[in-house]
């Protein structure tokens, strides 16, 4: 399939931005995927230590993949312990 990619690519070199970009955003969207469940406190992959992720998660940990306007390093618990 590489090959096929390359010879295409040699043919008509106006598809290799085509190339790359699919590429990438497959790359990107690949790497997404595997952020999800080795980086949310809502997956839990071991019950029997650790039964409750979300309750664990410090208040000024950050565990969005992007926050517009909330600074973590400042915030304060604000509920009781479980």
């Amino acid at each position: 399939m590489l090959r096929q990619i390359l010879s295409q690519a040699k043919k008509h070199p106006s598809l290799i931005p085509l190339f790359v970009f699919i590429g990438a955003g497959g790359t990107g969207a690949a790497l997404y995927v595997t952020r999800l469940p080795l980086f949310n406190p809502d997956v839990c992959w071991d019950r029997k230590n650790n039964p409750e992720p979300w309750n664990k998660v410090a208040p000024n940990e950050q565990y969005k993949f992007y926050s517009v306007n909330v600074d973590y390093s400042k915030l304060k618990k604000e509920g009781p312990d479980f």
